[in-house]
């Protein structure tokens, strides 16, 4: 994707879809690490400030939830990754299992099937997160 192309993404975000459950869960996270991540807690906030909530259980099944297991493509490093979204103290890098709390994370939540949202790299350059595949948990 060209420069500009990469720009013009940045700033217009994809909709995206939150269950109540997750939405009170991430602010919960968000509040906590608003000191020693206040970069990362900003984007968490305006993620799920702009989703459409829905009640907890009525979430479409190709939307990434805490809980859900995505492919997906980093345009950064041309990689496919799956990994499964998942709460701080659940977190394992080496097992794929990638906190909401990371810019990865936060950059997946309320995704689904299909789209691709530019994102910022830990050092601030963008990238391109483009999903691929979305499994919930039995």
């Amino acid at each position: 994707m060209r420069s500009l192309e990469k720009k013009k993404a940045a700033k217009k975000r994809p909709p995206i879809h939150i269950s109540e459950a997750d939405y009170d869960r991430i602010a919960d996270l968000a509040l906590r690490i608003e000191h020693s991540a206040p970069g990362l807690s900003r984007l968490l906030f305006e993620e799920i400030d702009r989703a459409h909530i829905h009640p907890t259980g009525s979430l479409p099944e190709n939307v990434i939830a805490l809980g859900s297991e995505v492919e997906f493509i980093d345009d950064t490093t041309g990689t496919t990754r799956r990994v499964c979204l998942v709460l701080p103290n659940e977190a394992d890098i080496e097992a794929g299992r990638v906190s909401i709390i990371t810019p990865v994370g936060a950059g997946l939540i309320g995704l689904s099937e299909g789209q691709e949202i530019s994102w910022p790299c830990p050092d601030g350059r963008p990238r391109i997160l483009k999903i691929l595949e979305v499994k919930q948990k039995p």
